[in-house]
């Protein structure tokens, strides 16, 4: 019982921190969750839709290998630029990093409006410690959030370097990988 009550107080931090309506009980690290995020908007992507993924170049240079690496065997193309040009590629999700790479915190707001406006979905990868501050991905219209815990201090283990999260819009449960932990009434 005590490890559930982690897994769903993990769930929840992630959720007020990101703004977004579910998390998962987390994931290896954050180019594993990134990569998690990509397939799952493959897959909730409209019919029809092409396969190029926008990341921004902003991104942690080890999270984008990892999606490349993902990729390959699907036939999504990655296509990488500035991200407030993530809208111009057609693409059918776009991936920001939040802060970037450099800190560096863009508006999130106009460039997940635009890619929604061009049919893409917005997947943000979020700072956990940074979302304390800053306005939630999810309020600025992230429609995924992604990244790593270590900034909190996790330490190593439970499978991995230290627990990454992916989160969602509730439309999406459906499709979120990993386990969920709830709390139920019997």
């Amino acid at each position: 019982q005590g490890r559930l009550e982690a897994l769903v107080n993990f769930q929840t931090m992630v959720c007020d921190l990101t703004g977004m309506e579910i998390a998962n009980a987390s994931m290896l690290d954050e180019g594993t969750a990134a990569a998690e995020a990509m397939t799952l908007a493959l897959r909730a992507r409209p019919a029809g839709a092409g396969k190029p993924f926008f990341v921004a170049d902003d991104v942690l240079p080890q999270t984008l290998e990892v999606l490349r690496t993902r990729a390959a065997p699907l036939g999504i193309e990655i296509v990488t630029g500035c991200p407030v040009d993530a809208a111009s590629h057609g693409a059918y999700a776009a991936l920001l990093a939040y802060p970037g790479v450099n800190g560096d915190v863009h508006d999130l707001r106009p460039i997940a409006d635009a890619v929604h406006a061009a049919g893409g979905l917005v997947i943000v990868a979020a700072d956990l410690l940074a979302l304390a501050l800053v306005e939630a991905a999810g309020a600025a219209g992230a429609d995924l959030c992604c990244g790593t815990t270590q900034r909190f201090g996790m330490p190593m283990g439970c499978g991995g370097p230290h627990a990454a999260y992916l989160a969602t819009r509730d439309e999406f449960k459906r499709q979120l990988p990993g386990r969920l932990v709830g709390v139920s009434v019997d």
